[in-house]
């Protein structure tokens, strides 16, 4: 039986990574001080590529990982279960990291250069956090889902991943709210992230 589930859950961790990236790209090239344009467009940019964190991951793709995958994989596999427990604890406080983040944001927008060593030092660090989590849900979990879970987990698995329409998959349906939000990143955010000038 094909996982379909899990294709969906790695295209969802590479479409993740890869926006996680843009943003370290974008916060290297900094907003431009030459001009309020292009610093109000920097700040635009960012704000969205949190909000798509905090929107897609944040509630549609954790928690179907914590309730319906993790609990799974920890019955059928055991020696899992230490992993998921941190899986689970990282999603867990997923929305409160993203929202700090966001803050600190605002802080250097609102308040000035001051205060863009915080976010720049944060955001690096909740890329690395993310990062992680991905690799260790990649290296230990699937893998464990992929040899033991039953014909029925799966059944039940690719039911319900399949109604996830992540806007950065080029393979699903587009979700008209996700994709506005998606285009509006691409559309601002210079080269490489996007097609801004």
């Amino acid at each position: 039986m094909p996982h379909e589930a899990l294709r969906v859950i790695r295209d969802e961790h590479a479409s993740l990574a890869a926006m996680l990236k843009s943003m370290l790209q974008m916060i290297q090239r900094g907003p431009d001080p030459a001009g309020r344009g292009e610093h109000d467009r920097f700040f635009e940019v960012m704000r969205a590529m949190l909000f798509y964190i905090d929107e897609f991951p944040e509630t549609l793709h954790h928690p179907k990982e914590t309730e319906l995958l993790f609990p799974r994989v920890a019955k059928a596999a055991p020696e899992t279960a230490e992993a998921i427990a941190q899986l689970d604890r990282d999603h867990e406080s997923g929305e409160h990291r993203v929202r700090d983040l966001m803050h600190l944001l605002m802080a250097w927008e609102y308040l000035g250069d001051t205060r863009r060593a915080a976010f720049e030092d944060a955001a690096q660090r909740y890329v690395s956090f993310y990062l992680d989590h991905m690799r260790v849900e990649e290296t230990q979990v699937l893998p464990a889902a992929e040899r033991a879970l039953s014909d029925a987990d799966w059944h039940a698995l690719n039911a319900a991943f399949a109604t996830n329409q992540d806007p950065l998959n080029a393979r699903l349906p587009r979700n008209p709210q996700f994709d506005r939000l998606f285009t509006r990143i691409v559309m601002l955010a210079p080269s490489p992230v996007g097609v801004g000038n």
